[in-house]
């Protein structure tokens, strides 16, 4: 993969950032990192899930010796593998497992991110899904402190969730088309 190519996912996937994450205030934590620029986005070039999961552990490792000053966060973008959402589920196993072999939990920790993201027990046109749906399948690798230290700080973290519900549910259609290509359900 060349590097116009990486930068086209970088910038797709920062849009969707500024836009969806922060711009709708889905992940409260997460403006001031962008904004103090210590979001790291990395794009996996692999196209099998051993070579991936090479390219997680060299961002951990990145992330564990780089102060949190400089990355806080990364988003680890993987546009070449990964498009059906229970094969992602499935290398998510694997991600978590290679926390535990590095022991690394309590940590990192890593939040999942996919274009056809379903939460459990939901239909897929549900517009909850969308609180994590992304234009790429991505690995978002949180470090356990600053989480906490944002929990710590913010009101009311147990209501995320519901609010994020409520503010999807209340979009209107030009949101939905400018955010999501269209209507939940819509074919697209």
């Amino acid at each position: 993969m060349n590097d116009v190519e990486k930068n086209r996912y970088i910038n797709q996937t920062r849009q969707w950032l500024e836009q969806v994450v922060i711009g709708l205030n889905l992940c409260p934590f997460a403006r001031k990192p962008f904004q103090k620029g210590q979001v790291r986005f990395a794009v996996s070039d692999s196209r099998n899930v051993e070579t991936l999961l090479q390219d997680l552990y060299d961002e951990l490792e990145k992330l564990a010796n780089t102060p949190a000053s400089t990355i806080d966060t990364t988003l680890l973008i993987i546009p070449d593998q990964l498009d059906d959402f229970y094969d992602y589920n499935d290398v998510l196993d694997l991600a978590d497992a290679l926390l535990e072999q590095q022991e690394w939990v309590g940590t990192f920790q890593i939040a999942s991110f996919h274009p056809a993201y379903q939460f459990a027990d939901t239909e897929a046109d549900d517009p909850g899904n969308y609180t994590n749906r992304a234009p790429f399948p991505i690995l978002h690798l949180l470090r356990e402190d600053s989480l906490e230290q944002g929990l710590a700080s913010y009101p009311d973290p147990q209501a995320i969730p519901e609010r994020n519900m409520d503010t999807l549910e209340n979009l209107t259609e030009t949101q939905w088309v400018s955010l999501f290509g269209g209507l939940p359900g819509a074919t697209r």
